[in-house]
C-alpha cells in the first residue's frame, strides 16, 4: 500500500520505501500527541485526571533524578532475570533434547509455571523471599518459558536427513548438538529470546507493584504505584513513558542481535525490497 498522493504508475525506489517505513510511525506518533493535547485543552481536563503531553514531558525532565534511579533498578532486575532465563531455558532444553525421559518428567511443570499468572505468584514470593530476590524470581519466571519452549522446539525440528547423514559418519552426541542441532535451532532460540526480553521487564514491573502495595520498593513500578496513591498523575505518565521506551529499546536491541546472527544465512533476516 502506497502513501496518499503517490502515483501508482511510478515505481517507488528502494530509498523511498525505506523513508516511508521510517517516517510513517513517526507521523502517527506526532498526530497522536497532537490529538491528545487538543483533547486536553478543548475539554479543560485537569492534570490529576489526564495531563497533556507537554506537562508529562516537563514532569519527566523535572523528576528525572528520581525516575532515572528507579528505572536503573527496574532495568537491572529485568536484565538479571532475562540472563537467568536465557541460561536456564537453553540449558534445560538441551537436557530435554538429550533425554526424553527427563523432558516427559519436567516439561509439564514448566507449563504449569507459565500458565500460572505471575500477579498471583508475586505476593507469595514476597512472603517467603527477600524483596529483591522475589522481584528477580518473578522476572525469571515470566521470561523462562518462552526460551525453554522455543529452544526445545528448535532442537526437535532438525532435518531428519541431516541427522541421518551425521549418524552415517558416526558423529558423537556432542558433535550432533554443537554442529547441527544448535545452529539449526538458532532462529527458534532467538525468537524466544526476543519474547523473553520484554516479558522479563513485565515480570519485574508486576513484582515491584506487589512490593509497592506492601510499602516497599524503589523501582519504576513502585514510583507508578506511589504516584497513583498521591494523585500525581503526570509523574505516573512519565514513569509509564520510561517503561515503554525501555521495553522498546530491549526489543530492538535483541532484534538487532538476532539480525546480526542470522543475516547471512536465514530467510527471516534477509532484507526484503517489497
Amino acid at each position: 500500500m502506497r502513501p496518499a498522493g503517490v502515483d501508482d504508475d511510478v515505481p517507488m525506489t528502494l530509498g523511498a520505501r525505506r523513508f516511508w517505513r521510517a517516517a510513517l510511525p513517526v507521523l502517527v506518533l506526532i498526530l497522536t500527541l497532537a490529538a491528545w493535547d487538543l483533547v486536553v485543552r478543548l475539554n479543560d481536563i485537569p492534570p490529576y485526571v489526564l495531563p497533556g503531553p507537554l506537562l508529562v514531558w516537563r514532569t519527566l525532565v523535572g523528576d528525572w533524578a528520581v525516575l532515572s534511579g528507579s528505572l536503573a533498578v527496574t532495568l537491572a532486575t529485568a536484565l538479571e532475570g532475562f540472563a537467568l532465563a536465557l541460561v536456564g531455558g537453553v540449558g534445560l532444553a538441551i537436557l530435554f533434547n538429550q533425554s526424553r525421559l527427563l523432558e516427559y518428567a519436567l516439561y509439564p511443570y514448566a507449563v504449569i509455571l507459565q500458565v500460572t499468572p505471575v500477579v498471583a505468584i508475586a505476593p507469595l514470593l514476597l512472603i517467603y523471599l527477600p524483596q529483591q530476590a522475589a522481584v528477580l524470581a518473578c522476572a525469571w519466571l515470566v521470561a523462562f518459558f518462552p526460551v525453554l519452549a522455543n529452544t526445545t522446539l528448535g532442537l526437535n525440528s532438525v532435518d531428519h536427513n541431516l541427522l541421518a547423514l551425521f549418524r552415517l559418519y558416526h558423529a558423537s552426541h556432542w558433535q550432533l548438538l554443537w554442529r547441527l542441532k544448535l545452529p539449526a535451532a538458532m532462529p527458534y532460540i532467538l525468537g524466544g529470546v526476543r519474547i523473553a526480553g520484554g516479558l522479563s521487564l513485565i515480570g519485574a514491573v508486576v513484582a515491584e507493584i506487589a512490593a509497592g502495595s506492601a510499602g516497599a520498593g524503589s523501582g519504576l513500578a513502585y514510583r507508578i504505584a506511589e504516584s497513583a496513591y498521591r494523585l500525581n498523575i503526570p509523574r505516573m505518565f512519565a514513569a509509564l513513558l520510561l517503561l515503554s521506551v525501555a521495553g522498546v529499546v530491549i526489543f530492538f536491541a535483541l532484534s538487532w542481535v538476532s539480525h546480526l546472527l542470522l543475516r547471512r544465512w536465514h530467510e527471516s533476516a534477509l532484507v526484503s525490497d517489497n
